[in-house]
C-alpha cells in the first residue's frame, strides 16, 4: 500500500494503541489519553477494515476494557484511564453516554464477525444482556424509542435531547449485528417497531401515530430526518452522522433517502473543505437556541458557528457520510469524499485534526485525533477492497 495519506492513518492509529486499547489521541493530552468507548470501537472498525493485526488485537483490548469496567446496572465506560495500578472509570460527564453502550454492541459483534467466531459473542453475553435491559429501560415509555439526556452522546455539548435520531439508529445497527448470531425472533420484531417508529415520527407525510402530533407538523420535515424531538418540540438541524446512519441502515423509503443524499451532497459540495458539516445550519448567537447552546459546556466554550458540534466539518464524521455513499452505489462520490478527508487530515504536515471550521477551513480541537485517522482507512478500504461492515 503506498498511498501515503492511508499510510499516515495506519500510523496514528498504530500510535494511538496502547496495552489497554485505543486512545481517543496520540497527543499526550490527558482527557484524550484514554480509552473511549465510541471512538474506541470507531478505531477498531478502521482495524477490522485494515487487516492490520497489531490494530485488531488493540480493538479486541479496547473491548476488553469497556466490558471489564462495565457499571453493575449495565452502563458502559464513556472512556477508562489506566496509571500504571490505578484505574479512573468515567461513565460520562454532566450526563451519561447512551452511545457507549450501543457503539460497545457493535463492537463485539463487528469483531466477531471479522473474526468468524461466535464464541467471542458468548463470552460477552452477560455484558450484551445488560446493555441491551439498560436501553429498554430507557425508553422510560416502553413505545421503542430510547430517551436521551442533553450531552447524552458524541455531540456532548450540542442541544439535541429527548428522542434523538442517531442514537436510535445506533441502536438499530446494535441489534442487528447482535441478532446475526443470537438469531433471535424478539430481538428481530423490536428491530421492526424501532424502525417503524423512526419512520413515523422522523419523515414526512408518514402515517401512524405520532408521538408529538402538533410538534411534528410543525417541524415540516421535508428533505431529511431532524436531529431530534422531545416534549419540547423538534430540532430541525441536519445531523450528518445521523443521517448517513439512515442511509447506511436503509431507513425510509426510497424516494426520501434520495432526498437525503441529495442535500448531504449540496451540502458537501458547497463547503470550501468539501466535507459535510457535523450539524447544520449552525446556531447563531441570534438563534433562541443559542443559549441553551452557550451553557452546555463544562470546560470552556467551542461551539461557536461553523465549530465543533455547532456546523464544524468532522473527518470521522465524514468517513461514515462515506460508507452511506457506498452504500447507495455512489462510489465517485464517496471516492472524492475521502480526497477531502485525506487533504483535511494532511493540513499541517498530517495532524489529522479533530474538526475543522467550515467556512474558514483553521482546524479546532485535538491533534492526531484518533478517528480522524479512522475514517479515512475505513473509506478507503471499503473503496479499494470493498470491505464490508455486518449491517
Amino acid at each position: 500500500m503506498n498511498d501515503l495519506n492511508y499510510i499516515k492513518a495506519i500510523e496514528l492509529l498504530q500510535r494511538a494503541s496502547s496495552s489497554e486499547g485505543f486512545l481517543a489521541s496520540a497527543q499526550d493530552i490527558s482527557n484524550y489519553k484514554r480509552v473511549w468507548a465510541r471512538d474506541g470501537v470507531i478505531c477498531g472498525l478502521a482495524a477490522l477494515a485494515s487487516g492490520e493485526n497489531d490494530l485488531i488485537e488493540t480493538f479486541r483490548k479496547t473491548l476488553e476494557t469497556l466490558a471489564h469496567n462495565q457499571h453493575y446496572n449495565g452502563t458502559i465506560p464513556s472512556n477508562v484511564m489506566t496509571n500504571d495500578d490505578a484505574v479512573e472509570v468515567s461513565y460520562g460527564g454532566l450526563a451519561g453516554r447512551v452511545d457507549a453502550v450501543t457503539w460497545f454492541i457493535i463492537g463485539i459483534c463487528q469483531y466477531a464477525f471479522y473474526k468468524n467466531d461466535i464464541t467471542f459473542v458468548k463470552k460477552y453475553e452477560s455484558n450484551i444482556q445488560k446493555c441491551l435491559q439498560l436501553l429498554e429501560a430507557w425508553e422510560f415509555n416502553n413505545k421503542h424509542l430510547l430517551y436521551v439526556p442533553l450531552s447524552g452522546n458524541w455531540a456532548d455539548e450540542y442541544i439535541t435531547d429527548g428522542y434523538v435520531l442517531y442514537d436510535q439508529l445506533l441502536r438499530i445497527w446494535a441489534l442487528k449485528s447482535y441478532n446475526h448470531f443470537a438469531k433471535n425472533n424478539a430481538i428481530a420484531s423490536k428491530i421492526e417497531k424501532i424502525t417503524e417508529q423512526l419512520e413515523i415520527n422522523f419523515t414526512p407525510n408518514s402515517v401512524g401515530e405520532k408521538y408529538h402530533e402538533r410538534a411534528y407538523n410543525e417541524a415540516n420535515i421535508q428533505e431529511f430526518m431532524p436531529c431530534s424531538f422531545s416534549p419540547a418540540g423538534y430540532k430541525t438541524q441536519f445531523d450528518a452522522f445521523a443521517n448517513s446512519l439512515a442511509l447506511y441502515l436503509n431507513i425510509g423509503n426510497e424516494d426520501f433517502q434520495k432526498s437525503i443524499l441529495e442535500h448531504a451532497v449540496k451540502l458537501s459540495n458547497e463547503r470550501p473543505l468539501k466535507l459535510i458539516p457535523a450539524f447544520w445550519p449552525a446556531i447563531e448567537e441570534s438563534d433562541l437556541d443559542w443559549n441553551l447552546l452557550k451553557n452546555n459546556c463544562k470546560y470552556e466554550f467551542r461551539n461557536y458557528p461553523n465549530e465543533f458540534h455547532n456546523g464544524g466539518s468532522w473527518s470521522m464524521v465524514n468517513g461514515f457520510f462515506g460508507l452511506a455513499l457506498l452504500a447507495k452505489e455512489k462510489r465517485e462520490e464517496a471516492t472524492q469524499l475521502l480526497n477531502a478527508i485525506n487533504e483535511a487530515n494532511a493540513i499541517e504536515n498530517f495532524s489529522f485534526y479533530e474538526n475543522f471550521n467550515s467556512e474558514t477551513k483553521s482546524p479546532n480541537g485535538v491533534p492526531f485525533c484518533a478517528w480522524s485517522g479512522a475514517a479515512a482507512v475505513m473509506l478507503h478500504q471499503s473503496i479499494h477492497t470493498n470491505f464490508k461492515f455486518l449491517v
